[in-house]
């Protein structure tokens, strides 16, 4: 077995949410520490580990510490299976799986659906075309089915429809769950729902009690209404699936779906100035703070990478960058998938308005700092060096990409 101690991101996740029910249990123990006279003081209670009779033992030669239970983040924590072997029904749910992930919105979907489902229903989720989720099962999927083809490459909402038409005839889903967002769920979901005759509740922010709840009125106001079989759900409709991890059972189609005529011609995406991205609608963040020395160099990191420019609330007061670019509590939150910090020592507000990015990269001199303590993946160095070095691999990467291509 490899001595190589390896990082658990999910356990380091817990051990940093103390809302989760398995924080307490990722503790570690704390057995020494520094009193107010500076003499060490140790923790006796902290000491040893129970025998096999339930009595407390301290082994002093070391012999034993292998049966210690250290209640650290590097421990691996194994969620209990969630397994439906025969569902009685189905909950579909259409992720809008943008960048090929997950995102917080499908999440909270998901989990909304596991409350549907309950112990007898199954999560029925489907994706179109290629991705990179590799956590289906701890998001709270238990059957997966994956629509792949070139006809459901880009924007092909009507192929898609008819895809949906093809699983509603073959599972008959009790609900059906598609995100209320911008990013093709909410378009979607009301084709789809003119496409099947169904009337459904939009902007539903909450499912309880047969009651679906939605917004209305430009926001101001809320419209109660029973639950219907379509539901397009806003962010936060419910709480993420964490404390058990499922099947996600990949499932196929017996039919084929039928071709859809194209009445629009995806021509790609379009190139977009980073800069005009608003920050609270930014996938990529690279956000500078006091540990900047050059800001030329953060600038030309930034547009290298194709990021959205950020800053602390130090580095707005001192003039370096426009309010509109403060991240925190007291600027903007934002909920990037990537999230690069440089130089940001992580104040309590600033860690607030970041809560919500996937991945978090910090680069910092202080390897104690709260930002390398929030961060997944940590660099301990000068910015300066760490960025051209970081300018110089991306210009490596897309010469190589272009000889390839060429």
């Amino acid at each position: 077995m490899s001595d190589i101690i390896r990082r658990d991101p999910r356990a380091e996740w817990i051990a940093r949410n103390r809302l989760h029910p398995l924080h307490a249990a990722m503790q570690p123990v704390q057995t020494s520490w520094m009193g107010p006279n500076g003499v060490m003081r140790k923790n006796v209670h902290g000491i040893g580990f129970i025998g096999p009779n339930g009595i407390k033992r301290i082994d002093r030669s070391g012999v034993q510490q292998g049966r210690t239970v250290k209640r650290s983040a590097s421990v691996e924590v194994q969620l209990p299976l969630h397994r439906v072997a025969a569902p009685a029904f189905y909950i579909a749910v259409v992720p809008d799986m943008v960048g090929g992930r997950l995102s917080s919105h499908d999440r909270d979907l998901l989990g909304l659906a596991h409350g549907l489902a309950g112990q007898d229903g199954a999560v029925l989720a489907i994706v179109f075309g290629e991705h990179k989720e590799t956590a289906f099962d701890t998001a709270g999927v238990d059957r997966l089915l994956v629509m792949e083809g070139i006809e459901f490459a880009g924007y092909c909402p009507e192929q898609r429809v008819q895809g949906l038409r093809a699983v509603d005839n073959q599972f008959d889903p009790r609900h059906w769950l598609l995100p209320d967002s911008r990013s093709g769920g909410g378009e979607l979901g009301r084709r789809f729902a003119a496409s099947i005759g169904e009337r459904p509740a939009t902007r539903v922010w909450q499912v309880k009690d047969e009651q679906a709840t939605g917004r209305a009125g430009a926001g101001l106001e809320d419209l109660a209404r029973p639950v219907s079989r379509l539901i397009l759900p806003t962010a936060e409709c419910a709480e993420p699936v964490s404390e058990t991890r499922h099947e996600a059972l990949l499932v196929e189609l017996s039919t084929a779906i039928a071709r859809s005529l194209p009445r629009i011609e995806d021509l790609g995406a379009v190139a977009v100035d980073p800069a005009l991205i608003p920050m609270a609608e930014a996938e990529f963040v690279f956000s500078g703070g006091n540990g900047v020395k050059d800001w030329a160099l953060f600038h030309r990191t930034a547009a290298a990478l194709g990021a959205t420019e950020g800053a602390s609330r130090v580095a707005v007061d001192d003039g370096f960058m426009t309010r509109d670019r403060q991240v925190g509590a007291s600027g903007t939150w934002v909920t990037a998938r990537v999230y690069v910090a440089v130089g940001i020592s992580g104040a309590i507000q600033h860690l607030q308005g970041i809560g919500a990015c996937d991945k978090v990269v910090a680069i910092n001199l202080d390897p104690t700092c709260d930002m390398i303590k929030r961060a997944d993946l940590s660099v301990i160095g000068e910015s300066a060096a760490i960025l051209d070095a970081l300018i110089e691999a991306v210009e490596s990467y897309r010469n190589g990409a272009k000889r390839d291509a060429a």
